[in-house]
C-alpha cells in the first residue's frame, strides 16, 4: 500500500486519546470474590524471574511489572490503560488543559507528526507553523518510528527550555528548523462568534475541567453581541470527547431540567447510573454553576448541531441527547462510535488505571458502540463533495474495540478506504500538487457551517447524495 495518503486519521487520533472518562481517583480493593488464578500467576512469576535472571542485560523490575500491567490492559480494549507516572501527569494535563509544550494539536501521517492545528496564541503559533505541516525530526530523534504518545513526550518539558523541530511543509516542498521556547499551554476548547446578525457558531473542541465554564462565557459574549439570537450552530466536529460530567452539563444547558442525558450500564453497580440535566449530575462538590448564568431563552434558541466521523464519546453524548429529546436538528457525518466509558482509578500517588467500566446509552436507550450518531442530515465535507471521509478510522476500525473482539473484518469498509485512498492519489498526482485541506471549522469557507446556517434561516440545504449509514454491528453485545 503506497504511503503517500496513508493517513493514521489525526480525527481518529483524538477520538481514540479523548476517552469519556469519570474521574474516581481512590484506590481500588480488589472487588471479585471468584479465586485467583494461582497456576497463571506463577507462570507469570517464572517468566518474571527468568527474565530477570538470564535476559542478556539486567532489567529494571519495576519497569518489568509496568509493562506487564500495561500488556494485560491493553489486550481488553482500544480504550484502557495503565498510566505510570509520565503517562498519569499527561493524563491529567489532558483533563485540565493545561500543560508545558509547544502549542500544537497534532496526528500522525506516513509516520510523521502532522500538524492538524498550532493553538492561538502558542509558540508553535507565533513561530508560523501551519495546520497541515509535518514534523520530521525533534531534536536529534528522527520522528518516523516514534509513536505519537512518544511524540508528543519529546515535544513537552520543563518551561522556558528550547526545542528544535524539523518541519517539512509539503505547499512549499522544503524543510526548515524551528527553535521553540516551551511555555505553559491552555488549550482552548471551546470558540465562538456572532457570524452574522442573529446566528451564531460555537464550537466545543474537547471536554475538559474547564469547559463548562468558557462554554458558558462565550455564550454570555454571544447574548451580549446579539441578544435576540435566531439561532445557534453547536459545533462538535472532531471533538474527540472527554469529561462525563462536562458533556452533561453542555447538554443540560439546552435541555428542560432534570431530562435524561444518558445512562451507564456495567458490571459494577457504580457503572448502573443514570445522568440528568441538573446541576446535582455535572457539578463537584463545593462549585457553582456557571449554567445558572445563562439566559432562559438558551432553552428555546433553534439549534443545529455539526458532528463528523471524528466526533466522538462525549461529543455523541451531547449530539444523541439534543436529538433524542427533538431539541436539536444533527448535521454532518455520521459519528466515530465511541460508546463506552472509563473510570480511573488510583493506584498509587503516581500511578492509575483507566479501564473500561461501562457501555454508555442515549435517552431513547441506543447504544452507538461502533455505529455513532446518524444525523438527521447528512453532509459532504465541500461543495465538491467529501475529500477526506472515507480515509477516518472509526472505532469499528480499531482492534479489540468493545463488542468487536470477534468479528470478521469489515472487507467492505477496508476495501472503499483503499480505494478512496487510491482514488485522491490518482487525483492529486494529476494536478502534481499536495490535497489541500479543509477549510477552518467557523470560516467563511465552511461549507457545512453554511448549511446549518441555511437550515437555520429556512433556506435551501445541500444534502449529502452520497452518505451511506453505517449499520449496527451484529455482534455487539447490549
Amino acid at each position: 500500500m503506497s504511503a503517500k495518503l496513508k493517513v493514521a486519521g489525526w480525527l481518529a487520533l483524538g477520538a481514540v486519546a479523548g476517552a469519556l472518562t469519570t474521574m474516581q481517583l481512590q484506590a481500588n480493593a480488589r472487588s471479585s470474590l471468584s479465586p485467583l488464578p494461582l497456576e497463571e500467576l506463577q507462570q507469570l512469576a517464572a517468566v518474571f524471574g527468568m527474565v530477570k535472571s538470564d535476559y542478556v542485560e539486567p532489567v529494571d523490575e519495576k519497569k518489568l511489572i509496568n509493562d506487564a500491567i500495561a500488556g494485560m490492559v491493553s489486550g481488553l480494549d482500544p480504550h484502557s490503560q495503565f498510566f505510570d507516572k509520565k503517562n498519569f501527569k499527561e493524563f491529567r494535563e489532558g483533563t485540565t488543559g493545561k500543560f508545558v509544550g509547544v502549542g500544537i494539536e497534532i496526528g500522525m501521517e506516513d509516520g510523521l507528526v502532522k500538524i492538524v492545528s498550532p493553538i492561538e496564541g502558542s509558540p508553535a503559533f507565533r513561530a508560523g507553523l501551519k495546520s497541515g505541516d509535518l514534523i520530521s525530526k525533534i531534536d536529534d530523534t528522527l520522528v518516523r518510528g516514534l509513536g505519537l504518545d512518544q511524540a508528543v513526550k519529546r515535544m513537552r518539558g520543563e518551561l522556558n527550555t528550547k526545542v528544535q523541530l524539523t518541519i517539512y511543509r509539503k505547499s512549499e516542498n522544503r524543510s526548515f528548523p524551528v527553535t521553540i521556547v516551551r511555555e505553559e499551554i491552555r488549550a482552548q476548547s471551546v470558540r465562538g462568534k456572532v457570524i452574522e446578525p442573529g446566528y451564531a457558531w460555537l464550537r466545543v473542541s474537547q471536554f475538559q475541567d474547564r469547559t463548562v465554564e468558557d462554554f458558558a462565557k462565550k455564550l454570555e459574549e454571544i447574548y451580549k453581541q446579539e441578544p435576540n439570537l435566531k439561532g445557534l450552530v453547536l459545533d462538535l466536529r472532531n471533538d474527540p470527547g472527554g469529561l462525563l460530567e462536562a458533556s452533561v452539563a453542555i447538554s443540560s444547558a439546552f435541555l428542560s431540567k432534570d431530562v435524561e442525558v444518558v445512562s451507564t450500564n456495567g458490571q459494577i453497580a457504580d457503572s448502573k447510573a443514570s445522568f440528568k440535566a441538573s446541576p446535582d449530575y455535572y457539578l463537584r462538590r463545593g462549585g457553582t454553576d456557571p449554567l445558572k448564568r445563562l439566559p432562559a431563552a438558551l432553552k428555546k434558541v433553534p439549534l443545529v448541531v455539526l458532528v463528523n466521523e471524528g466526533s466522538a464519546s462525549a461529543s455523541e453524548i451531547v449530539a444523541g441527547a439534543l436529538q433524542d429529546h427533538k431539541r436539536a436538528l444533527i448535521m454532518g457525518a455520521q459519528t466515530f462510535g465511541k460508546g463506552s466509558v472509563q473510570t480511573v482509578r488510583q493506584l498509587s500517588p503516581d500511578t492509575a488505571l483507566k479501564i473500561t467500566t461501562a457501555r454508555y446509552y442515549t435517552p431513547s436507550g441506543r447504544s452507538i458502540q461502533a455505529t455513532g450518531i446518524v444525523p438527521d442530515i447528512q453532509l459532504d465535507e465541500t461543495a465538491e463533495g467529501n475529500v477526506f471521509a472515507a480515509l477516518r478510522t472509526r472505532e469499528a476500525d480499531l482492534e479489540k474495540h468493545l463488542g468487536g473482539k470477534d468479528e470478521v473484518k469489515d472487507e467492505a469498509r477496508e476495501k472503499a478506504r483503499e480505494e478512496a485512498r487510491q482514488k485522491l492519489e490518482a487525483e492529486y498526482a494529476k494536478k502534481n500538487e499536495p490535497p489541500k485541506p479543509l477549510p477552518e471549522f467557523g470560516s467563511a469557507e465552511d461549507f457545512q457551517l453554511a448549511q446549518a446556517l441555511n437550515q437555520l434561516k429556512g433556506q435551501p440545504v445541500l444534502v449529502s447524495k452520497t452518505a451511506v449509514e453505517r449499520k449496527a454491528e451484529a455482534k455487539t453485545a447490549e
